[in-house]
């Protein structure tokens, strides 16, 4: 992306000094039991937090929801008891509140008995979540390939979704690799169920990296994670322009090659015109965190910021905190088994302060979410105990040193 020559001289400046922009995690209960994974939050068209999770049993699993209210979790209600439900640490469902009492929640749901055949199927609530429409799915290619990676979003039609879409994949592999590839797919589905403005977005992305979508000023902005012909797998940008998705372009020339996918996505955040992304590279064999700033409304970016390097794994988070700051989480490999949930705080200049720890899991492949809400910032999370997965979420609150 083309860049903003003053902000990235902004960002280019040294780090603050040890301000206690965060306190110190308070530990929340959950209103979740059993073998509980894939948390996922989503904001209200009031920046109201829901945090949505699965909980599986022997015939299949549950999708779950519960809101936040005064720094607790309300009780939990369920979307859907499905048989079907393919369960997946990276691939996780989400619910949504579009707005008065409608709702909607997306899942993934087997299509065929092999091991990444599913679609992406939705639900939606006219009544505040009490009772659900039948599943539909997002797409009509009816292929047994992977569907999944699902990013949703407000659209005046409906409901909008993006998603990675492998029906290209059951093609017989030839000496164009690309035309067998992973492709970037959109659609809205109305309040009746139907599917409208259909659209391939990228005909080539890679294989399993979340996508993500905030909605600016100008309208929704996506980001994935690109795949060319010479496997290079870096962040893209694409816009939402006159209902149509426009061509992806590089976030930045990070160049990581890798024959591979990293399973690791970028995050979106918006406010107005001010769009940030955060995302993980291991270019050149260094891993890094990277965000990067816009103030067009996802037209162009400055140079990015370098949040953390070194032993990362990466799954990032980004929250904005309100006030044009923003909040960037990581994991990070720890020596004594535990892995640590890192996080930063960025001001409104592009000033990044020190490194705070949320807290640790057993998990190294694990994607924290992080919210804001009423002056404090909430991160959930998986975890493994007994053998057990659990989920752990604890609300940071944020102070006034911003």
């Amino acid at each position: 992306m083309l860049a903003a020559p003053l902000l990235g001289a902004i960002l280019a400046s040294c780090s603050a000094p040890d301000v206690p922009v965060f306190g110190e995690p308070v530990a929340l209960e959950l209103p979740a039991a059993g073998e509980v994974m894939g948390p996922r939050f989503s904001a209200g068209p009031d920046g109201h937090l829901t945090l949505s999770w699965m909980e599986s049993h022997d015939d299949g699993a549950l999708l779950r929801f519960a809101s936040l209210d005064d720094g607790r979790f309300g009780e939990a209600a369920t979307v859907v008891d499905e048989p079907r439900m393919f369960v997946n640490w990276a691939d996780v469902p989400s619910v949504m509140h579009v707005g008065g009492e409608h709702w909607a929640a997306h899942w993934l749901r087997y299509s065929a008995d092999l091991t990444y055949s599913y679609d992406v199927v939705l639900a939606q609530s006219f009544d505040d979540g009490r009772t659900w429409s039948d599943p539909v799915a997002a797409h009509s290619d009816g292929t047994p390939t992977e569907h999944g990676f699902v990013s949703m979003h407000r659209d005046p039609d409906g409901v909008a979704l993006l998603w990675l879409d492998g029906r290209n994949t059951a093609n017989e592999t030839g000496d164009d690799a690309l035309s067998t590839s992973m492709t970037l797919r959109s659609a809205v589905v109305g309040a009746d169920g139907e599917r409208l403005r259909k659209q391939l977005v990228d005909d080539s992305v890679c294989d399993c990296c979340q996508t993500d979508v905030a909605v600016a000023a100008s309208g929704p902005v996506a980001v994935y994670r690109d795949r060319t012909a010479a496997e290079v797998r870096d962040i893209y940008v694409s816009r939402l322009v006159d209902d149509a998705w426009q061509p992806g372009v590089p976030l930045h020339d990070d160049g990581w090659v890798i024959p591979g996918c990293p399973v690791n996505g970028p995050s979106i955040v918006a406010d107005g015109d001010r769009v940030a992304v955060a995302w993980f590279t291991a270019a050149d064999n260094a891993p890094r965190v990277r965000l990067a700033v816009s103030n067009d409304s996802g037209l162009t970016f400055a140079p990015p910021l370098e949040i953390a390097a070194g032993s990362l794994a990466g799954y990032v988070g980004l929250a904005s905190l309100g006030d044009g700051s923003l909040a960037v989480s990581w994991v990070e490999r720890g020596a004594d088994g535990n892995n640590v949930v890192n996080l930063r705080h960025v001001d409104a200049d592009g000033v990044a302060g020190p490194v705070h720890i949320a807290g640790t899991t057993s998990q190294l492949r694990v994607f924290p979410q992080l919210g804001f809400q009423d002056g404090s910032l909430y991160v959930a999370w998986t975890d493994e105990s007994d053998e057990a997965r659990r989920l752990e979420a604890v609300r940071i609150p944020v102070g006034a040193a911003r």
